[in-house]
């Protein structure tokens, strides 16, 4: 008996998770007008097989409606293992969105940039992650550990292109087992469905070789961190980058500039959408090059925005090539959360007209509390409690979200900080690396 192909609908919640329905293939055009059912309640999951308390309980169901446009499949090179996908929206009914779904939600953020200023976002994420295998790879960017995991990253290069996900480099990183993928950018939603794909990807090439890969913010204490920096310009809508401005501020546009002053306004409150959980600050750290510091510099590892030119001696190469990194991300965040997040706190600072920060050329670490202050610098939220305090004091933060996705989002973030005080540290970490 033949097997019959089913096709996962899948969206991220929010806690990052990926959550799927199955459908038969051969019954998956039918499904792209009215979808499957789902019930509201199930954005209030935790990612430990949890539910808190909801404004929905057991009423109401929301229809995860797949996009044709964000279909993908896999097919393992070693095991055969094949499978196909379509990522959905999560609507109230064919014709209404759901205040809830975090597509939409960075779909809007993405509107409202485009008719305030005619511009929209380019990004691509930087997925770095660790190989759970039998034995750890040698440490620190060696050859012998991308010999080790060769293989494996061969078919990840593979699986991710036949997924229309383009893989820039693959390499090891500087933990034991860790490694780094980053792929090429991509324009409005599909930067945020390229970073689920590729997360997915890596996740089944993993478990064709017996192996598993966890993306937790930080293994344990002493492990180094994995985190999944968002490289972003602003194109216009031909298609030209227009981050660029040779005589700006760290070759900076104005309007990016003010976008950069934007997000570094409303950081403080970011960071409870893009580094959501107890164990992410303890990445977050000096000396880390994770970001402890609220700051902008040019090629600087330890601000918060890192500029990034072009390698090019070309102008025009220059032009294209230049992008910002926002490095306070990690993947157990939803990558249409921090997106949208990202965009209407820039699109916040165009609106403003704020102005950048000065830049700074060193570790903000290694300057005096009085030089920090002098340059506006501050340290960012050390735990994810303050995080959320800050995202609740933050009016206009608060403001990005309905008031029905602000209380769930904030329920499911204070369940999980009252948790992990009731866990040890070994206990904290593990739980992470076996959720994420």
């Amino acid at each position: 008996m033949a097997r019959e192909p089913i096709t996962y609908l899948l969206w991220s919640d929010l806690v990052g998770v990926t959550r799927t329905r199955g459908v038969p293939t051969a019954d998956l055009a039918g499904k792209e007008e009215t979808g499957l059912g789902w019930a509201c309640a199930g954005q209030a999951l935790t990612a430990f097989d949890s539910i808190v308390d909801n404004p929905w309980g057991p009423m109401d169901e929301v229809r995860q409606i797949p996009d044709p446009a964000a279909a993908f499949s896999f097919e393992g090179e070693v095991t055969g293992e094949s499978w196909n996908a379509a990522i959905c929206y999560s609507r109230c009914s064919v014709t209404e969105d759901w205040e809830c779904c975090t597509r939409t939600f960075y779909a809007r953020a993405l509107d409202a940039l485009k008719a305030e200023t005619g511009l929209t976002l380019a990004a691509s994420f930087e997925h770095e992650f660790t190989l759970q295998a039998e034995t750890p790879v040698e440490r620190g960017f060696t050859f012998a550990a991308a010999r080790r995991a060769n293989l494996f990253l061969q078919d990840c290069g593979a699986a991710l292109r036949a997924a229309g996900v383009v893989p820039e480099s693959l390499e090891p990183e500087y933990g034991a087992s860790q490694y780094e993928i980053s792929c090429a950018p991509s324009l409005g939603v599909a930067a945020a469905d390229a970073a689920l794909i590729a997360r997915e990807i890596i996740r089944a090439v993993a478990a064709e070789h017996g192996a598993r890969v966890s993306f937790t913010p930080k293994p344990a204490r002493d492990a180094v961190g994995n985190g999944a920096h968002i490289h972003f310009s602003l194109v216009d809508a031909t298609g030209a980058n227009v981050t660029h401005d040779p005589g700006g501020t760290l070759g900076l546009s104005t309007v990016v500039a003010q976008f950069c002053a934007g997000i570094l306004a409303h950081l403080d409150a970011l960071v409870a959408i893009s580094a959501p959980t107890p164990v992410s600050y303890y990445r977050l750290t000096p000396h880390a090059w994770s970001c402890g510091f609220r700051a902008i510099g040019l090629q600087n590892r330890e601000a918060a925005l890192r500029v990034t030119p072009s390698a090019s001696p070309h102008q025009a190469k220059r032009h294209r090539g230049y992008n910002v990194e926002y490095r306070p991300a990690d993947a157990c965040a939803s990558p249409y959360l921090t997106l949208g997040a990202l965009v209407l706190a820039g699109l916040d600072g165009i609106r403003r007209e704020l102005p950048l920060p000065p830049a700074i050329d060193r570790d903000p670490a290694d300057l005096t509390v009085e030089e920090r202050a002098a340059l506006g610098i501050v340290t960012l939220p050390t735990s994810l409690d303050a995080a959320l305090a800050a995202l609740e004091a933050d009016e206009i933060a608060r403001g990005w979200f309905s008031p029905t996705l602000y209380r769930v989002y904030r329920d499911l973030k204070l369940w999980e900080c009252a948790s992990a005080r009731e866990l040890d540290e070994a206990a904290l970490f593990a739980r992470y690396k076996s959720a994420y």
